[in-house]
């Protein structure tokens, strides 16, 4: 079954069985391996040196890149007049960062497929914005820094965003009820970086009776150091709703070199594959593709990036698929959760970035 990703785009973007995922994303993903190949020499010598598969016969099989090649190496397939932007990767200060290049192209790929994912939870409506954040962040908009995208790309799903956090990530008390008074009543949006709205924004509201049982909280990254205070996805979730009420909480994972692909929690508590993207999780000794409820190294799928080979890239995250096509939830294809870093790997991501910096 052959689709374009225009009709990836416009399809049920959670209605997907895996044996369909299969048949859709398989030949966009080889055909965009032929433009990478074709267009980005280095891509090519990689495949060439490895031997990799260029035809590939199924998901498993679609070559993937490591992460860190994105940090080391300028990997592009657009020539320079059709570079729109540059994204980066959050990192502490001696660390190398991913370097995306965006054309226009990929750039409303990415928009239009996070649209389709956040109105899954959030409807078609703008609703009105709480940002779990310090505005400082976004104030230096010549390149993107992940976090600061982050936030903007999510601004565009919110109205009259005010900002949690002061300059010097203090809670903004009157700012909040302020917020609150005046939209409180009716569903409204909060968003964050995991870490920081935990650390920041939810141990600060401790006593202050606060009403938040009309948000949706979309939150994402920074659960290593959590895990490392022992908190995790279920601890967080029932600590908002027994404070404040607040319950429609969605987690979702994602990163800087797929922008645009973010695999979002669904209310059974794991994670899912849009439409047009998919994981597969690898035994890291023989790299071959891990049973269902084994843990292994993840690689992510995607039908959207055309201006860097970043089709196919193998995380430095470990997780876990726990189901296909079970359904619970409406959802179909693959359920997983991120279960932390990889042996070795180096910190990264918006929030556990910030917590590294606030703990030296």
């Amino acid at each position: 079954m052959s689709r374009t990703i225009e009709e990836l785009l416009a399809a049920p973007v959670f209605g997907s069985s895996q044996a369909e995922k299969e048949a859709t994303l398989l030949p966009l993903l080889n055909a965009l391996t032929a433009h990478h190949a074709a267009h980005c020499a280095p891509y090519d010598r990689l495949l060439a040196g490895t031997g990799a598969t260029r035809v590939a016969s199924r998901l498993a099989d679609v070559p993937w890149l490591p992460v860190g090649l994105f940090k080391s190496h300028e990997l592009v397939s657009v020539g320079a007049p059709d570079v729109f932007k540059v994204m980066t990767s959050s990192g502490t200060t001696g660390q190398a960062v991913s370097r995306i290049i965006l054309d226009q192209r990929t750039a409303d790929l990415q928009t239009r497929a996070l649209v389709r994912i956040m109105t899954h939870v959030l409807g078609p409506d703008r609703l009105p914005m709480l940002v779990l954040d310090t505005k400082s962040i976004i104030r230096n908009r010549t390149q993107f820094a992940a976090r600061g995208a982050g936030v903007l790309g999510m601004m565009t799903f919110g109205r009259n965003a005010v900002w949690a956090l002061d300059d010097e990530m203090d809670l903004d008390i009157p700012a909040v009820e302020a917020f609150l008074a005046k939209h409180g009543n009716a569903p409204f949006l909060m968003f964050g970086f995991t870490f920081m709205a935990w650390k920041y924004f939810i141990q600060r509201l401790a006593d202050r009776g606060l009403d938040l049982s009309q948000g949706i909280l979309v939150h994402s990254g920074g659960w290593k150091k959590l895990q490392d205070e022992a908190v995790d996805n279920a601890t967080f979730r029932a600590r908002l709703q027994a404070m404040t009420g607040l319950h429609r909480i969605y987690n979702f994972y994602g990163m800087v070199e797929q922008v645009g692909s973010v695999f979002l929690e669904g209310d059974d508590g794991f994670l899912y594959p849009p439409a047009f993207a998919d994981v597969i999780i690898r035994d890291p000794e023989t790299w071959d593709e891990a049973p269902v409820g084994t843990p292994g190294v993840i690689q992510v799928l995607s039908a959207l990036p055309h201006s860097y080979p970043g089709h196919s890239i193998l995380t430095e995250d470990m997780g876990i698929v726990h189901s296909v096509d079970a359904n619970t939830t409406g959802r179909g294809g693959k359920a997983f959760t991120v279960i932390g870093r990889a042996p070795r790997a180096e910190l990264r991501g918006c929030s556990d970035v910030h917590a590294f910096a606030a703990s030296t």
